[in-house]
C-alpha cells in the first residue's frame, strides 16, 4: 500500500471549507459533508461495539459492514461516484433474516440497554437512522446518489436492534420492555 496521507495537517479547512474527493471545494457546513460525517461517525461506533466481546460471527458480519460504509463514504466525497450496490443491501436483508430467526416476537417495545454490548448496538441504531436522515436530505438538493446508500442505512438500522436483541441473548440479558 502507497502512503495516501502524508500530511495531516495541512490548514486547508481553517476557512471553514474543505476538499471533496473531487477536489471541490465546500463549506464544512454543506449536506455533503454533514452526511460523510455522519456515516463516517455510524463507522467509529461500529468500532466501538467491536471492542466488545462479541460472537464471531457478529464480529466479522460488523467488519464488512464497516468496510462497506467506508465505500459509502467514498461514494459521499466523490460525487457522482457509485460503490454500493443492490448486493449489499441483500447482504443486510440476509444478515436481518439470519438474526431475527431465533429471537423471539416482540410484544412490548424495548428501550435501548441491556447488556453493555446491547446498549452500543442501539446507538449505532440510531446513529444509522441519524445517517439515513442526512443521505436523503443530500439527495433531495444534490441528486446523484444511488438508491443502495440510503437502503442500506435503512437495512442497517434494523439489523442494529436484531443485533441488540441477540447480544443480549448471548449475554443472558433480558432485553429491556417499555411499559
Amino acid at each position: 500500500m502507497t502512503n495516501r496521507l502524508s500530511v495531516i495537517t495541512t490548514r486547508a479547512g481553517d476557512d471553514g471549507n474543505t476538499s471533496l474527493g473531487d477536489g471541490q471545494r465546500v463549506s464544512k457546513t454543506h449536506l455533503r459533508v454533514q452526511a460523510l460525517g455522519d456515516v463516517d461517525e455510524l463507522n467509529s461506533h461500529i468500532g466501538v461495539l467491536r471492542c466488545e466481546a462479541l460472537p464471531s460471527d457478529i464480529d466479522t458480519c460488523l467488519t464488512r459492514i464497516q468496510r462497506d460504509l467506508f465505500d459509502m463514504g467514498a461514494e459521499l466525497a466523490v460525487p457522482g461516484y457509485e460503490v454500493l450496490t443492490k448486493e449489499h443491501v441483500l447482504f443486510l436483508e440476509q444478515q436481518l433474516q439470519h438474526y431475527n430467526a431465533d429471537l423471539p416476537p416482540l410484544k412490548e417495545f424495548i428501550l435501548p440497554g441491556g447488556c453493555r454490548a446491547a446498549a452500543l448496538a442501539h446507538i449505532v441504531r440510531t446513529v444509522a437512522r441519524r445517517a439515513e436522515r442526512a443521505v436523503i436530505a443530500l439527495n433531495q438538493t444534490d441528486q446523484g446518489l444511488s438508491d443502495s446508500s440510503t437502503h442500506y442505512l435503512n437495512r442497517l438500522s434494523d439489523l442494529a436492534f436484531v443485533l441488540a436483541r441477540q447480544l443480549n441473548k448471548a449475554n443472558q440479558t433480558a432485553d429491556v420492555l417499555w411499559r
